[in-house]
């Protein structure tokens, strides 16, 4: 997505786009605020690097169009999307994922997002997705569409979801017991089912198995 933008006539004659952008990389959120500053009919109003400021950023500087990362401290992109829809029903939410999670795009689709593209997209791709959000058409990326549309139902509870979370970052079931208020007794039970509904072989797999379909 750090590539220049590509050649083309386009007229200054369109309105201006006013785009507020939210990224948590300071490199990329600088490099993206550079080049999409550089495509004749985008404005970057404001940048931000935490979820908790979008809103209230939006709020003082509407933009039209709402870059979101997915992943942001504070607040994620989805959540942040739910606000503006209903503190700023003009603007338009586009996010912008680098892992084609299926559960992430039905979060999207349910918040009334209408864009959701890869971060590794080219530039010049983005502010053309940018301006058909603008504009009020619905971009989806063909293979987040596609991961969504295969993917299957989720058939852990969401209490086996966290103790599995918390096992996939590196925490002992002592540990998970601690931070769910739980029995060290109950986690093991938690996990042994997660195992069985995954047909895993064993707890790496099921963490494995449950990451690649987008439940954790």
């Amino acid at each position: 997505m750090l590539e220049g933008r590509a050649d083309g006539d386009r007229t200054g004659s369109a309105a201006r786009i006013r785009v507020l952008l939210a990224e948590d990389a300071p490199l990329i959120r600088q490099a993206l605020t550079a080049l999409l500053s550089q495509e004749p009919d985008i404005d970057i109003v404001a940048a931000v690097d935490h979820g908790d400021l979008i809103v209230p950023t939006a709020l003082r500087t509407p933009p039209d169009v709402a870059v979101l990362d997915i992943d942001l401290p504070g607040m994620d992109g989805i959540t942040a999307a739910v606000e503006l829809q209903a503190k700023l029903p003009s603007c338009r939410t586009l996010l912008l994922t680098s892992v084609a999670r299926p559960d992430h795009l039905r979060r999207a689709l349910a918040a009334r997002v209408v864009g959701f593209v890869r971060k590794d997209a080219p530039t010049s791709r983005l502010a053309e997705d940018i301006r058909q959000v603008a504009q009020g058409h619905r971009v989806v990326d063909p293979e987040l569409a596609l991961a969504a549309a295969t993917a299957t139902d989720n058939p852990l509870t969401p209490r086996e979801v966290s103790v599995l979370r918390l096992t996939a970052q590196g925490a002992s079931t002592r540990e998970v017991a601690a931070q769910l208020y739980i029995s060290v007794g109950t986690v093991r039970n938690h996990l042994a089912s997660t195992v069985a509904k995954t047909q895993a072989r064993g707890r790496v797999d099921a963490i494995r198995i449950a990451t690649e379909a987008g439940w954790l």
